[in-house]
């Protein structure tokens, strides 16, 4: 089975599913990343100096020890507008997301929830694009793309994550619960640590207890009760 990641920022993976995405290279699944841009328009690059290239250039690198770290099957980073995906012609976006939905041909594509947990912009253009090509890609000739699942977290998780403002998803809307192994989380903490220029801020609020060995999702157009337990059980 392949899946797709799709985030806009380098760290979205790591700061969501990454022990899920290592769990499913471990079973032998095909696991790929596409991220729209390269995330040099962070404040962070202020810290350093760097110009948005110049932090665009570092993010990239060390997204690219996230994909070692990871095992993944393919990693695409693109260089669409850091903070200015809302801005774009969306039809722009939504070429490059079905270009690579035709070249890897997925079964299942995973992106942010409607909230986009943090609720930033880009997270939120990015789950409608993806939506819009998925369902576009879906109703043509491509048999072998069978779900969208979307990236979320509890609202009992929410609460407790008290450094940021995050939504979750409502018990009855997590469509699946994947259960992750000792070897899983210890993948997720290495990828986060290759975000090295963001190494202060994850120790100061202490992102790393807050991984869990479980992550959940939404599936888009599916209800499941009680959740699966793998994203690609029960594929339409």
């Amino acid at each position: 089975m392949t899946i797709l990641y799709i985030y806009p920022h380098p760290d979205d993976e790591s700061f969501g599913p990454a022990q899920v995405m290592a769990k499913q290279r471990r079973q032998g699944h095909q696991v790929c990343l596409l991220t729209l841009t390269r995330g040099g328009a962070t404040k962070q690059r202020f810290k350093y100096g760097y110009s948005v290239q110049k932090m665009g250039e570092v993010r990239l690198a060390e997204m690219q020890q996230v994909a070692r770290v990871l095992d993944l099957t393919d990693l695409t980073v693109l260089d669409l507008p850091d903070s200015g995906l809302k801005e774009m012609d969306p039809r722009v976006i939504e070429d490059a997301v079905r270009e690579h939905i035709l070249r890897l041909r997925p079964q299942v594509v995973a992106t942010y929830a409607v909230h986009g947990i943090s609720g930033f912009h880009d997270h939120l253009v990015t789950h409608a694009v993806v939506k819009r090509v998925f369902v576009e890609l879906r109703d043509g000739e491509t048999p072998w793309l069978r779900r969208l699942a979307l990236v979320t977290i509890t609202e009992e998780t929410a609460r407790e994550i008290t450094y940021f403002h995050l939504s979750g998803s409502r018990p009855e809307e997590i469509d699946c619960v994947v259960e992750t192994t000792a070897e899983d989380l210890a993948r997720h903490h290495r990828a986060l640590d290759c975000y090295e220029t963001f190494a202060e801020t994850i120790q100061r609020v202490g992102i790393h207890k807050h991984i869990q060995p479980w992550a959940v999702f939404e599936i888009f157009q599916e209800d499941h009760d009680p959740p699966l337990d793998d994203l690609y059980a029960a594929l339409p």
